[in-house]
């Protein structure tokens, strides 16, 4: 019995242990933001004289600019990508999850094989688009696909979605329908309402998929009037002769506060929107 008593305290202690493992390269990196560039080999969390100066000097580290300008153009973007895929992909699922129309199950299935497209496939055939469409330096090769449910995480969304809406009750339809509502009006005042953890859930993944897509902003973006905060954190080591390794911690550092804030303010929902979707697909 005295055994048994003891087994939850070990595993508590094991899971702070490993915990701390887990969460110790996070803290070094915040340490590290606070250091002179001579200290980031020591493996020690604490700086021995905070370099405040990093995060300042790290902020106006671009010639000509500073991360205010990128931070806006970074929001603008994610702003219009959001409202692009909320658009598109609510009507795209509203219609699979409603609607009757012609080879509903064979597009259907396509929209299941483009889950398992690879997107590196994609990249040459969408940038000689683009290119000769005159969208190259400017955020249309963003927008634009999502627009039309076809952007970065398009399929997935559009499934997310009608996993959700199958599971609002058909007869909340009907009572609708004889109250006058159109097929929009269901949509718009009925199911998508209903559907507010699911839609949360896809803000949160866009918001941070697009956030993280250095390689769709590098491929697209030229204009340094026009960078997103990824393409500045790697200007402010290509800059300089000599990397200022405190100051591009200090703002990688704050470069994933938005995306963190966003997660724990809306994990109640982004939690909610997964399990429910699971349940009713």
């Amino acid at each position: 019995m005295t055994t048994l008593k003891w087994k939850p305290a070990f595993r508590h202690l094991f899971m702070i242990l490993f915990s701390l493992i887990m969460v110790y390269p996070v803290l070094w990196w915040v340490g590290a933001s606070l250091k002179h560039s001579t200290e980031l080999g020591s493996p020690s969390i604490f700086p021995t004289a905070p370099q405040w100066s990093n995060f300042t000097k790290g902020w106006t580290s671009v010639p000509g600019h500073t991360f205010t300008d990128f931070y806006l153009n970074t929001f603008g973007l994610e702003f219009a990508v959001i409202i692009a895929t909320l658009l598109s992909c609510t009507l795209v699922a509203f219609g699979f999850a409603r609607l009757d129309f012609p080879l509903k199950n064979f597009w259907f299935s396509i929209l299941m094989l483009t889950l398992m497209m690879p997107g590196q496939v994609l990249i040459i055939p969408q940038y000689a688009l683009f290119h000769q469409l005159g969208w190259v330096n400017t955020y249309l090769p963003f927008i634009v696909p999502h627009l039309l449910a076809t952007g970065a995480g398009g399929s997935f969304f559009v499934f997310l979605l009608i996993q959700f809406i199958r599971g609002v009750p058909r007869e909340l339809d009907e009572s609708a329908k004889i109250d006058g509502c159109s097929w929009f009006g269901i949509f718009w005042r009925v199911v998508m309402p209903l559907a507010f953890p699911a839609i949360v859930t896809v803000t949160i993944f866009c918001f941070l998929w697009n956030w993280d897509d250095f390689l769709g902003h590098l491929l697209y973006i030229n204009s340094v009037d026009k960078y997103t905060v990824g393409l500045a954190l790697r200007m402010i080591n290509d800059s300089q002769s000599a990397a200022e390794w405190g100051q591009l911690l200090a703002m990688s550092l704050v470069s994933i506060l938005p995306a963190t804030i966003v997660f724990m303010f809306l994990q109640k929902y982004f939690v909610e929107g997964i399990a429910t979707t699971g349940i009713k697909g």
